[in-house]
């Protein structure tokens, strides 16, 4: 009989944990983590990044990650985050920012869950977005390519008009070379690498030499179809110089992978809010990759000083007094 009744405690705890979203949970230290992609989990460099930081996690704290690829919808990710707790995760993530909206509607049925994603507005005590401040280094680079343009004609092939790298590489373009004429176009989708591929061919006939193809999938077919055509690019998310050496300028770097380590620790340590976080060069998350060797020397270090600057005072060249 005690052995029966030890039982159908066991029993009992399991069905109640089931029922209360897994409560047993102890609040603000690592379990097992999961991590949500909209797309395969290699279709592109974002993706593949993000990996490599959940690769880092299950190393560093002997956890497991849990992937779960192609998730889309709101009933993709409620069935998602469901099978994530029954398998002991107390922090999910998001690696894009349509996962927002979902885990705001999620996160009441589940408050001993942490939800973080990318590049968005919308939190609560349990959910975190983190946001790449990609200003300046679309600043930095804009002033490379300005540089580097022998036509006086660059373009920029942009995923959405939000992206703020965008406005930043126009500012840094035009503070280096007012007279350079800026193409631009926005396609609406990270991965259209059949529109982008396009785009390009278009700006290409109307003089651009130097191109900024910002998108998850698009980035490397620019690049590689500039380097045929032997024009310039600047690489996106990861650095790409070894891609094509002799057309990659530099590139702006995200290291997604670090900051998922870098949320993965704060959360551990019971310091991860539910809040909106920004990051820049000086956080070491944001970056500007390794200049090539056909800028001039003098512009190379003149490029480093003036980043150097902006992480001491917050300014831009163009703000400088």
């Amino acid at each position: 009989m005690c052995y029966l009744k030890k039982l159908f405690i066991a029993i009992l705890f399991v069905f109640v944990c089931t029922l209360s979203a897994c409560s047993y949970f102890e609040s603000g230290k690592i379990q097992n983590v999961g991590f949500l992609v909209e797309t395969d989990i290699d279709a592109n460099p974002w993706t593949k990044t993000g990996y490599e930081g959940m690769q880092d996690i299950e190393d560093q704290y002997q956890i497991d990650v849990f992937y779960k690829e192609n998730i889309q919808s709101m009933q993709d990710v409620r069935v998602a985050v469901d099978e994530l707790v029954q398998d002991g995760v107390n922090l999910i993530f998001g690696h894009s920012n349509m996962y927002g909206e979902y885990f705001m509607e999620l996160s009441d049925s589940y408050p001993d869950v942490h939800f973080v994603y990318m590049n968005g507005g919308e939190v609560k005590s349990n959910v975190t977005s983190l946001n790449f401040d990609g200003h300046a280094m679309g600043f930095f680079a804009g002033m490379v390519a300005g540089q580097m343009s022998t036509n006086n004609e660059v373009g920029i092939i942009g995923a959405h008009s939000w992206q703020p790298e965008i406005e930043g590489f126009y500012e840094g373009v035009k503070h280096v070379n007012p007279m350079t004429e800026i193409e631009l176009s926005y396609l609406n989708d990270w991965n259209n690498t059949e529109l982008a591929l396009e785009v390009y061919g278009e700006m290409k006939e109307a003089g651009v030499d130097v191109f900024y193809p910002i998108g998850d999938s698009f980035s490397e077919p620019i690049i590689k179809k500039a380097e045929e055509d032997r024009l310039f690019a600047i690489g996106y998310l990861t650095n790409q110089m070894k891609l094509a050496p002799n057309t990659v300028l530099t590139s702006t770097l995200q290291h997604i992978d670090r900051l998922y380590l870098h949320v993965t620790d704060l959360f551990d340590k019971s310091e991860l809010q539910g809040k909106i976080y920004n990051f820049d060069f000086q956080d070491e998350f944001v970056e500007l990759g390794e200049l090539n060797d056909s800028i001039p020397e003098e512009f190379q270090e003149k490029i480093k000083n003036d980043i150097e600057r902006f992480k001491d005072t917050g300014n831009l060249p163009n703000e400088d007094n």
